[in-house]
């Protein structure tokens, strides 16, 4: 049941960051970000918030920077918009799944020329 509504709840905590980040986020160091999925340990105490970053290495690194700066407004606006006894502390981590599926995609690809 717990498990249930860690899911629920990080759904949820998946909009309303992609909303936050696209409206609400001033940096410019924050750049094009996609939340790709969010992870909330089965007590609600921790989330682990996986995005995706359109640009080079050290628009990641910049991106990754202002987010970790944002991170207690961040925290804050989820807790106005999701009604929780205690609101999750948030990490950031770089989804590399996209970057590893069009890898193969290329190896793939160059196989296939072969």
């Amino acid at each position: 049941m717990a498990e249930l509504r860690a899911n629920r709840i990080a759904e949820q905590m998946k909009k309303e960051l992609s909303d936050i980040l696209a409206r609400k986020i001033k940096d410019p160091r924050v750049g094009f970000v996609t939340v790709t999925d969010v992870e909330v340990t089965g007590d609600l105490q921790q989330a682990k918030a996986f995005i995706s970053v359109l640009g080079d290495d050290k628009q990641k690194q910049d991106t990754l920077l202002g987010l970790a700066k944002a991170k207690g407004f961040i925290r804050s606006e989820i807790g106005n918009r999701i009604r929780l006894r205690k609101t999750p502390e948030l990490t950031f981590e770089f989804d590399e799944a996209f970057e590893y599926g069009n890898r193969i995609d290329s190896i793939l690809k160059d196989l296939n020329k072969e």
